[in-house]
C-alpha cells in the first residue's frame, strides 16, 4: 500500500479478496440524506433518546416513540439507497463480500439488493416492528391508521404484548442471535472492510480488531479519522459512494 492510500489501493484489496465482510455505519447513510445520532446536527442533539426501560413502563413515553415513528422526525426511513450501497451489492453478488454487517436501522442494504440473509442488523431496523413478547413482525403502514386516528398505542395482534419499533434502543440488550452470527462472519473473513464507522460505539466496534487479529487484512474508509486507523491496513479518508464505486465499478 501507499503511505497515503488511494481508491487505488482500496481496488486492489478487494480484488484480492475471498472472503470479506463489510461493517458499516452511519457515514454510509448520509450520503442518502439520513442523518447520524451522535455528530452536531444529528439525531441526538435535536432529541432526547427515549430509553427501553421508559418505554416499557410509561404510556407517555410509548406514545412519544409512536409519534416520533409516524412523523419521520428521526429521518432513519423513506430515503433511496446511494452509489455506496449498491457498490457493497455487486460485491455481494459477485461472492466477493460473505455478510454486511451494519450498524444502521435504515434497511438501505436490503433495499439496494443485498438479501436479507447476508445483512446482519446490530441495532435493528426502523423500517418495520416487532412485539417485545413473542417476536411478532407488524408492519408500520397496519398501525398507523389506528394510532394516528384513534389515538391507539400499538399491541400484539398475536399475544397481546407491547409493540416497538424493531430498533434497538439505548438500554436494551444487544441481540443476541445477531452478535453470534456477526462473530462469526468475522471470524472467517480474510478482508474487513469498514465504511462509514467512527467505531467509537461497543460492541460493534470491537469487530474489526477481532478480525485484524484474527489474521484478516483490515481496511477503513471514513471522511474522518477513527482510533483504529493505526491497526488498519488501509485507512482511507474519502467519500463512500464515489470510493467504493471507483473501487468496485458496475461491469
Amino acid at each position: 500500500m501507499s503511505p497515503r492510500p488511494t481508491r487505488a489501493d482500496l481496488a486492489r484489496l478487494i480484488a484480492d479478496a475471498r472472503r470479506m465482510v463489510v461493517f458499516t455505519g452511519a457515514g454510509i447513510s448520509t450520503e442518502s440524506g439520513i442523518p447520524d445520532f451522535r455528530s452536531p446536527g444529528g439525531v441526538w442533539s435535536r432529541m432526547k433518546p427515549i430509553y427501553f426501560q421508559d418505554f416499557v413502563s410509561d404510556p407517555a413515553k410509548r406514545r412519544e416513540a409512536w409519534e416520533r415513528a409516524f412523523s419521520g422526525r428521526a429521518g432513519w426511513v423513506g430515503r433511496a439507497p446511494n452509489a455506496g450501497h449498491f457498490a457493497v451489492a455487486r460485491l455481494v453478488e459477485r461472492g466477493t463480500v460473505s455478510a454486511v454487517i451494519t450498524q444502521n436501522v435504515d434497511n438501505l442494504h436490503q433495499d439496494s439488493g443485498v438479501p436479507t440473509d447476508k445483512v446482519i442488523e446490530l441495532h435493528g431496523n426502523a423500517s418495520y416492528a416487532k412485539c417485545l413478547e413473542c417476536g411478532e413482525r407488524h408492519e408500520l403502514a397496519e398501525l398507523k391508521d389506528s394510532f394516528l386516528k384513534a389515538g391507539e398505542i400499538p399491541y400484539c395482534r398475536r399475544c397481546g404484548g407491547l409493540v416497538k419499533t424493531a430498533t434497538i434502543s439505548f438500554g436494551q440488550a444487544m441481540p443476541a442471535e445477531p452478535m453470534a452470527r456477526a462473530e462469526a462472519a468475522t471470524l472467517e473473513c480474510d478482508v474487513f472492510l469498514v465504511l462509514g464507522s467512527s467505531l467509537v460505539v461497543h460492541p460493534a466496534a470491537g469487530f474489526p480488531l477481532l478480525a485484524k487479529r484474527n489474521g484478516a487484512k483490515l481496511a477503513i474508509v471514513n471522511r474522518e479519522p477513527t482510533d483504529l486507523d493505526g491497526f488498519a491496513d488501509l485507512a482511507l479518508h474519502d467519500e463512500i459512494g464515489p470510493a467504493l464505486t471507483a473501487a468496485a465499478p458496475a461491469n
